[in-house]
């Protein structure tokens, strides 16, 4: 700051020390009305807003003639298109979690609060309710006079629809949340003919309640106090990060355009202060200011000040994408550059590649094999060696489904125990069985021995799954 203090007019530096003695967060005392100005940022906010149809439509895309994405918690499976989640994978879970985590860290690190201005679920329907607001009430003067006028028939209507309609999207906000967990059609079927179960119920209420308070009334104090996020991504912001900035030298002293004033006597800045970077900004900020709590990074106030330079004939970018360290040395440091962004990333690659390797090794059927340790292997007999293992068959299918069990391994080798288990669709059945060679076929005290089980559904789709393990036995038998 001191740098930046020693190329602008005392007195101009004075002042803006002066002024942030007035700075202030909005603690909720005040609504506010923010201005809605077309430009570059706006319409990126509004595709990146699109995201969340997924959100409302999502439930609805059917697969194999059920629910492509269904998070069913009583049964106890995660559905997506054609792979079933169980319990046992949840481990990909945790990796999908971390990916998440460094995604946002890495988008942080480099472009500071992307996710709370362009795609954050308060941020979209916050900004759909204030649309709303602002086609039925009109711009921000009007909505201050309409705060303060008394009640009419007039202000009653005006109110009364903009609050059934805020509630009717809240309403669609909480069905749309439990209709991941539940069949969409279904969910609908219940809801109309008032048999739905009071889970459900309690849920859409929540949500419902949720949305209309949080997005309706709450607003930017939810980004300011309630969201851990916003002080999590502010500590990951440094210097080197690009973020919405005013630039100080460039912009300051600001003044008024004063008319036919010749532009090489300009005693003032670009910025001529008016103020239409604070009017747009969602949480009340000036970006002048410099970097504050309150900025979501949403860029509205990038399009208010370009709207403005191109008014008064100056160049675009008074207040840009930048670094602090690009306005202090006119560089910034490139992306290839920065240690943490790489670590970031690594981490970010790994946990995805563990997640693509588990859905790809995902089978219908999962088969785990224990070889029993007390005994290790039983002479019977016959003279023979018997080991003993345990199946855990896991049934992933949609359907009870009945397998077949064979095991394969040294010459000889005899399977005793049940051939053919029914296993109950998401069901995990164990079953000990019984494996006995000769002891003139074995030459080694440790040989690999394969299980394999097989099944058929009524539809006649064959699944399979196979596992690996050791057929023991004593040393005395190897070496005879």
């Amino acid at each position: 700051m001191s740098d930046l203090k020693s190329q602008i007019p005392t007195a101009s530096v004075d002042d803006l020390y002066a002024e942030s003695g007035h700075w202030h967060v909005n603690t909720g005392e005040e609504t506010i009305h923010a201005k809605r100005m077309p430009g570059k940022w706006r319409r990126y906010k509004w595709w990146a807003s699109l995201v969340w149809l997924v959100f409302f439509f999502g439930p609805y895309l059917r697969w194999d003639g059920r629910q492509a994405v269904l998070f069913d918690i009583p049964e106890r499976q995660f559905h997506l298109f054609g792979v079933t989640i169980l319990p046992q994978d949840f481990w990909m879970l945790s990796l999908l979690l971390l990916f998440f985590a460094i995604l946002l860290a890495v988008v942080t690190a480099v472009a500071g609060r992307v996710w709370c201005g362009f795609f954050c679920f308060q941020t979209v329907w916050t900004d759909v309710y204030t649309l709303i607001e602002e086609k039925l009430e009109g711009p921000p003067p009007k909505r201050r006079k309409l705060e303060q006028a008394p009640w009419d028939a007039a202000k009653a209507r005006t109110k009364l629809a903009k609050h059934s309609l805020w509630l009717l999207i809240a309403l669609f906000t909480g069905i749309s949340f439990v209709a991941w967990f539940n069949d969409a059609y279904r969910l609908w079927g219940e809801l109309l003919t008032f048999d739905l179960g009071m889970v459900a119920l309690v849920f859409i209420a929540l949500f419902t309640g949720g949305t209309y308070l949080l997005a309706g009334f709450m607003r930017e104090q939810v980004c300011l106090w309630l969201c851990p996020y916003a002080r999590i991504q502010g500590v990951m912001i440094d210097k080197t990060t690009v973020v919405p900035t005013y630039d100080l030298n460039r912009g300051e002293p600001r003044g008024r355009i004063k008319k036919g004033e010749p532009e090489d006597r300009r005693s003032t800045g670009d910025c001529i202060d008016c103020n239409q970077c604070v009017a747009v900004c969602p949480t009340g900020v000036d970006i002048r200011q410099g970097q504050q709590e309150g900025c979501i990074t949403c860029a509205l106030c990038i399009d208010a000040c370009d709207s403005v330079m191109e008014k008064v004939g100056r160049p675009l970018g008074l207040i840009r994408y930048e670094s602090l360290e690009g306005l202090e040395s006119g560089s910034c440091v490139p992306v290839a550059r920065r240690p943490r962004v790489w670590v970031y990333t690594l981490i970010l690659l790994a946990s995805l590649s563990g997640i693509v390797w588990g859905l790809s090794t995902l089978g219908s059927i999962d088969l785990k094999v224990i070889h029993s340790r007390q005994p290790l292997f039983v002479l019977q007999s016959d003279g023979s060696i018997q080991n003993k293992y345990t199946l855990k068959v896991l049934n992933k299918t949609p359907a009870d489904l009945p397998v077949r069990i064979t095991a394969s391994g040294p010459e000889g080798l005899v399977l005793v125990g049940d051939e053919v288990l029914v296993t109950e669709h998401g069901g995990l059945v164990a079953r000990d069985v019984f494996v006995r060679v000769p002891q003139a076929k074995l030459d080694r005290e440790s040989q690999p021995i394969s299980f394999v089980v097989t099944g058929q559904d009524s539809q006649g789709q064959v699944y399979r799954g196979e596992r690996t393990s050791v057929f023991i036995a004593p040393p005395s038998v190897v070496r005879n």
